[in-house]
């Protein structure tokens, strides 16, 4: 599923279109977007560089941590995540019709969503805790 929706993306590799998502959604830190999407600090250092090339994202100061750049998302870069995201969208749907009950499909994968979002809340509940997780 994975490599149908990257294909569906004119503009941005998939990796690149998690990090903007994960900056849209509040993890402002280089550090917190890799803890987050599970990916190692140079993969997303790399992708950080890539985007900020590109003009879809900025280091800003962060307040109260001299040591930390933070990340925002530019006019840009919020305009090629909405295309992303319709295109994906667009995939999405056609993938769906296809199986002939889309309304079923639509709604499993919005369950193993919100599945895979409370799976991983807790693990960072759990590491904020400093217990280990699987």
């Amino acid at each position: 599923m994975s490599r149908l929706l990257e294909r569906s993306l004119e503009e941005l590799s998939l990796p690149h279109y998690r990090v903007l998502a994960a900056v849209s959604a509040g993890e402002e830190i280089a550090s917190r977007v890799a803890a987050r999407l599970a990916l190692g600090r140079p993969a997303v250092s790399a992708a950080v560089a890539a985007l900020a090339d590109r003009g879809f994202l900025v280091r800003v100061d962060v307040a109260g941590d001299q040591r930390a750049a933070g990340l925002q998302l530019t006019e840009e870069g919020w305009a090629a995540l909405a295309r992303a995201d319709a295109a994906m969208a667009a995939q999405l749907r056609e993938i769906a019709a296809a199986t002939g009950e889309p309304e079923h499909l639509m709604d499993a994968m919005g369950l193993l969503n919100d599945a895979v979002s409370l799976v991983y809340a807790e693990r960072r509940r759990a590491q904020a805790r400093g217990v280990a997780t699987p």
